[in-house]
Order: C-alpha cells, then sequence, then structure tokens
C-alpha cells in the first residue's frame, strides 16, 4: 500500500472509531493514549490469529508422512498394504517419494526411507530391521510348463535368464546366485536386461523367462501362484532392507506411529517367510 493509502486507511478507523489515534504535528505523528491502548489490543489479536495459523498449518503437515523407498518397494511391497495402514492408521497421509537413488534425508524434508544394505554404512541414521536379502529364481506357471521346472541351479543354465541392471542402487545378480550355489556363470548371448524391477517381474509373468526374486518383494505373487520358486538354491547374503530415520532430528508422532507399522510389518512378513521356506 502507498503512504496515502494508508493514511486515508487509519482516517476512515478514526471517523468510526469517533475518536483520534495519533497526534499529528510537522514532521511527527505519535499515538494517543487510546491510540496506544488500541495498538496493544490489535497487536494481542494479530498474534492470536498468527498463533492459530500456524496450528493449523503444524497439524496440517503433521497429518503427511513421506517415505522415501524404491519404486520396487513403493509398488511391490508398500502398495499392496495401503489399505491395512489405512485402516490401522485412518488419520495419516502417507506420500511414498520414490527415486533411483536413496535420498539424504537429512537434507530433504522427509521422515522415513527404506534402504537396502549395512546399516554400518548409515552413520547419520537410526535403522529398524525390516526384511533380510533372501534371494532365489523365479519363473511363471506358463514358463514351467513350456520348458519343464528346473530343480537344480544347473537347469538354469541353459534357460533364458532376465538380469536387473541397477542404476545406482547394488544388487544380487546372477553370478553371485550361482557362485553361492558352487557354479560358474558364462553370461549368455541375446540377453534380457532391464533396469527396472518392477518390470523384470512383469517379463517374468509374461513367460519371458527366469529371474532373481526378492523374497520380501514378492511374497504376495508366491503366495497367489503367479510365480513359483525354481532352481533349488536360496541365497541368503546376509545383507537387510532397513527403516532409516535421520538422528539429527526428531520424529513427529505420527511418522513414529508409521515407523512402528512399518517395523510390525516387517515382523509379520519375515515371520511368514520363514515359514514359506521351511
Amino acid at each position: 500500500m502507498t503512504q496515502a493509502a494508508v493514511s486515508l486507511a487509519v482516517r476512515k478507523l478514526e471517523d468510526q472509531l469517533g475518536v483520534p489515534l495519533f497526534h499529528r504535528e510537522h514532521r511527527n505523528v505519535e499515538l494517543t493514549d487510546i491510540g496506544e491502548r488500541f495498538h496493544l489490543d490489535v497487536i494481542i489479536g494479530l498474534s492470536r490469529i498468527q498463533k492459530s495459523a500456524e496450528d493449523i498449518r503444524t497439524k496440517g503437515r503433521e497429518s503427511n508422512v513421506t517415505l522415501a523407498a524404491s519404486t520396487a518397494f513403493g509398488s511391490m511391497w508398500m502398495l499392496p498394504r495401503l489399505a491395512r495402514l489405512r485402516a490401522d492408521l485412518p488419520d495419516i497421509d502417507l506420500r511414498i517419494q520414490t527415486s533411483v537413488r536413496d535420498l539424504d534425508l537429512d537434507e530433504e524434508p522427509i521422515p522415513l526411507g527404506i534402504r537396502g544394505g549395512d546399516p554400518a554404512n548409515w552413520p547419520r541414521y537410526h535403522t529398524a530391521l525390516l526384511a533380510p536379502e533372501i534371494v532365489f529364481p523365479v519363473a511363471s506357471p506358463g514358463f514351467i510348463e513350456k520348458r519343464g521346472h528346473p530343480h537344480h541351479p544347473q537347469d538354469l543354465l541353459t534357460l533364458p535368464l532376465i538380469h536387473l541392471e541397477e542404476p545406482v542402487r547394488p544388487a544380487c545378480d546372477w553370478s553371485e546366485w550361482f557362485a553361492s550355489a558352487g557354479l560358474r556363470y558364462a553370461a549368455q548371448p541375446r540377453r534380457l536386461t532391464i533396469n527396472d524391477y518392477v518390470l523384470v517381474i512383469q517379463a517374468v509373468l509374461a513367460g519371458e523367462g527366469v529371474a532373481l526374486g526378492w523374497q520380501h518383494l514378492i511374497e504376495g505373487q508366491l503366495r497367489s501362484g503367479a510365480l513359483v520358486s525354481v532352481g533349488g538354491h536360496v541365497l541368503n547374503t546376509n545383507m537387510a532392507f532397513y527403516i532409516v530415520w535421520p538422528r539429527s532430528r526428531e520424529l513427529s508422532a505420527q511418522a513414529r506411529r508409521v515407523r512402528d507399522w512399518l517395523v510390525e510389518e516387517g515382523r509379520q512378513s519375515r515371520e511368514e517367510g520363514i515359514r514359506s521356506l521351511s
């Protein structure tokens, strides 16, 4: 507002109140006693409005909790559980932010993340176990019907294998899996390589070949029979996937509830995984 507009607004206010609020002298303006009292009351009123607005904004932010994760985790582990999360935590809006790399939660306004690897490499984060890294080959029933069921690791050497080429995150590959079974793997010609794990599993479901399956991600397809474990060998990499949150700041009450919910879901999933492999 211009100075003239402010002066006009003050004059109109004085007319409405029926009293002057300022002593006006040459090049000098001072509040009257009534003006001083009115100024104090206005400050108190505006402060209450400001506090109320900040409380509303804070409550709005606290109801939203962001979880940083890979696309594979978001679509294959989290999405099948969203209905249960909404039922258990109806007052929380979960936001899943996916990325090809692990985000720095210290630099981002994100409270929680999912990471795979060794917590010793993340000294700036608290961690809670979600799932061990257990890897085994999987195929579709249609592929098995057409090519036969490979019961042993060596049976896979002549089958079309689908490869995951992670752009940033390290991931177990076929050479590592065969080595853990005591076999040497020579790369196949004209192999199918995909840089997105969701697409890898879709290719398996379409009968294009055999791929490595991470147990915690494909548990739903295994239970439904859409995917079948093949090869007769399971690799436990002794690594795991964790829920992480920064040590540099406190989690909000809502973020703690989401973290605890993820921890419990992970515990139940691990118990089911142990039963399925036993």
